[in-house]
């Protein structure tokens, strides 16, 4: 299993150009771009083609850009805006040679019968799986583990997954969302591995589930996620793709930024090395 990290760990104490730096020194395989901030941000001063130059001359490859935001049950204004911010992730994505762009559903205060949500989330999809199979791209949906998501369960993203029946349509199985609205390991199980494309590594304290925010994240194996579960899960379905840390740890944000990605990449293997042997195995997906 390959190494990542996503950029939300170092969210306030770093940018791309640090952790590029501080994660090729400490062996990480990809990064995760953040394409809302970290990528603006590099681009005030910085070309694409210097981005590009850097990961051709490095050993750390970009994973993924993350993210694109809320693309179902939007208005007419909002679809025609998340098309048109996704053929721009194609564009940047094909330059810099991305595998993934992650696709993370809408969160609202309104009821959206789960019916409409699974209709919208078909629709938008196949059209986005459509307009990315010419660039070599695939999508993952990331369910978020929280009431006011409209896709907020494993067995909801995969229901979703299934139906489109795309090969570059998949999942993101990010271990704090799975806990945080109390996703069934017994679905896990019964998953194929090739419908997940992105595992995200992480933590909890140990609140109610719907209660629980990003802030509640910690280093994983130090909080309530049963990890040795969700792992060797994955491992007896056959996913061994790429693993990737990601937090949004208030606290952590006051560390040194290479003292985040030190401590990340440090607390992730002491984890899933118990089920896997990072850096063994390619992402040919």
């Amino acid at each position: 299993m390959k190494l990542c990290f996503n950029q939300a760990t170092t969210l306030e104490n770093s940018n791309l150009i640090k952790d590029l730096e501080y994660c090729e020194k400490h062996g990480y395989d990809f990064i995760e771009i953040r394409s809302m901030d970290k990528l603006p941000e590099y681009l005030e001063e910085h070309s694409i083609e210097e981005l590009v130059t850097y990961f051709q001359t490095h050993h750390i490859k970009p994973l993924a850009l993350n993210a694109l935001v809320f693309f179902n049950n939007r208005d007419e204004e909002g679809y025609k805006e998340i098309i048109s911010q996704f053929t721009e992730m194609l564009e940047l994505g094909k330059k810099i040679g991305i595998k993934y762009i992650v696709a993370v559903p809408l969160v609202t205060e309104e009821k959206i019968l789960k019916e409409d949500i699974k209709t919208s989330c078909l629709e938008v999809l196949t059209e986005l799986s459509s307009l990315a199979e010419p660039y070599g791209i695939k999508i993952a949906l990331e369910f978020v583990g929280h009431p006011k998501c409209t896709v907020n369960t494993f067995a909801q993203a995969y229901e979703i997954v299934e139906a489109v029946n795309r090969d570059n349509v998949g999942l993101v199985l990010d271990c704090f969302h799975f806990h945080a609205m109390g996703s069934n390991i017994e679905d896990l199980k019964k998953a194929d591995s090739s419908k997940i494309f992105i595992l995200h590594i992480d933590d909890t304290e140990d609140f109610p589930i719907g209660f629980l925010t990003d802030e509640d994240r910690l280093w994983p194996g130090q909080g309530a996620i049963d990890l040795d579960g969700i792992l060797s899960t994955l491992k007896e379905i056959g996913f061994s793709d790429v693993v990737s840390i990601e937090l949004f740890r208030p606290e952590y944000y006051q560390l040194e930024a290479e003292e985040t990605i030190k401590k990340a990449k440090e607390t992730t293997l002491n984890v899933v090395s118990k089920y896997f042997e990072i850096g063994s195995v390619g992402i040919s997906r």
